[in-house]
């Protein structure tokens, strides 16, 4: 009997298919010259931005059941039937906000007494998250942004990013974008996803200003800024803005957005709200005389919450939608008056190379020495929503009624 530790890369099972892999053929080999008591073994798919014939080229296996191996790493959500019990699996499962949806998976992984690590929930000893695919999400969800405003207002074409081979074609077209001078562009939110949507506008002559200029100044060269929450919310009885209590305490505070939106053509959305704050752009903001919005790349994608105009998730091969302020339904979006709304929710599946090797550099880095080595800050036993013995892990107990069905 081998002594190997065997990590298997389960194929994606959901529909519409997922391209993405945790770690891609070059960082298998990493992985197992870095742990040498570690095999890898790739069940075969046909789906995969990266092929079978990839993985064996470099001595990495490619097999059918992976029911030999101990842990097992996905992307998605696993089908119910793909689970193999017994085992540890890491994917997201998008169980812990209690998403109906995936009740019978997490019932499943209980019955089957499964080990699920949630990727969502890997966190350092300071709680922050550790790995996922926000930085990707920026990345195509800007690069969506521009393209969408070249079509609104007939200035030029993008090629989508999903028809483009990988990041380095995808950033080659932005030598098409010709933007007027007088455009001014807005970004809210920071972390993976705002920083990712950045590295998009650093590819293109646009002046980075404060809030302060931004509002105050004129310009004659295309512009953005990159509002902090305290820039877009104040706390309702005055006084200063204190950052740990609003995000203890949103509901002491409301939106302030609503005095950018006669300087800003183009918002890119990139924040994290939590559903206890105010919305941040409101119908009335849109339906005023001197909005000047008219595209808007919702990154972020919280439907019906806090940007008004986000009604639905778009899809990949139909990524823009109008949005008619005025009766607040959906329309044409080349119709004067009408936002162009760009809200696709699976962004990085449009760059599966690029976001997997993304996503799989963290993996290597953050998550496999806790999992592989020492897990010294407990970062996988915090990140198990349940455990072997078929129950929820002691941080998880929360998910109870869930998983009861009773809420």
């Amino acid at each position: 009997m081998s002594d190997k530790v065997r990590i298997g890369i389960i194929r994606e099972g959901k529909v519409p298919p997922d391209m993405r892999v945790p770690l891609t053929p070059q960082q298998c080999v990493k992985v197992q010259d870095l742990y040498p008591e570690v095999e890898i073994q790739v069940q075969t798919s046909p789906i995969r931005a990266f092929k079978d014939e990839e993985y064996t080229a470099l001595g990495i296996k490619v097999v059918e059941d992976l029911s030999d191996c101990d842990i097992i790493l996905g992307v998605k959500e696993v089908n119910i039937e793909d689970l193999i019990p017994g085992k540890k699996f890491m994917f997201f499962s998008h169980t812990i906000k209690k998403q109906p949806y995936n009740r019978k998976l997490l019932q499943a992984i209980i019955e089957k007494k499964i080990q699920l690590i949630d990727y969502e929930v890997l966190k350092d000893k300071h709680g922050k998250r550790v790995i996922g695919f926000g930085r990707y999400a920026g990345i195509v969800g800007c690069y969506n942004g521009f393209r969408t405003f070249g079509l609104k207002h007939g200035l030029y074409e993008l090629k989508p990013a999903n028809m483009c081979a990988d990041r380095k074609e995808m950033e080659a077209e932005l030598h098409k974008v010709i933007l007027p001078k007088h455009t001014r562009i807005l970004l809210t939110g920071f972390g993976r996803v705002g920083h990712g949507a950045v590295e998009i506008i650093d590819q293109l002559p646009i002046k980075e200003v404060s809030p302060e200029e931004y509002l105050k100044g004129e310009f004659d060269e295309p512009v953005y800024t990159h509002l902090e929450v305290e820039d877009y919310f104040e706390r309702k009885n005055g006084g200063e803005f204190d950052k740990s209590e609003f995000y203890s305490s949103p509901d002491l505070y409301r939106s302030s957005f609503a005095k950018y939106i006669n300087k800003t053509d183009l918002y890119v959305p990139c924040h994290y709200w939590n559903n206890k704050a105010d919305f941040i752009l409101k119908q009335s903001d849109l339906q005023r005389a001197d909005n000047r919005i008219t595209v808007v790349a919702d990154i972020s994608c919280d439907i019906d919450g806090p940007i008004a105009c986000t009604v639905r998730p778009s899809k990949i091969s139909d990524p823009i939608y109008g949005y008619d302020p005025a009766t607040g339904q959906e329309s044409d979006f080349m119709k004067d008056g009408v936002v162009a709304v760009m809200a696709v929710d699976n962004l990085p599946c449009e760059l599966p190379k690029d976001a997997s090797a993304d996503f799989g550099n963290e993996l290597i880095k953050e998550v496999f020495p806790a999992l592989l080595r020492m897990d010294v800050h407990g970062m996988i036993d915090k990140g198990s929503e349940t455990t072997l013995e078929g129950k929820l892990n002691e941080p998880f107990l929360y998910l109870q009624d869930y998983l009861d069905g009773k809420e």
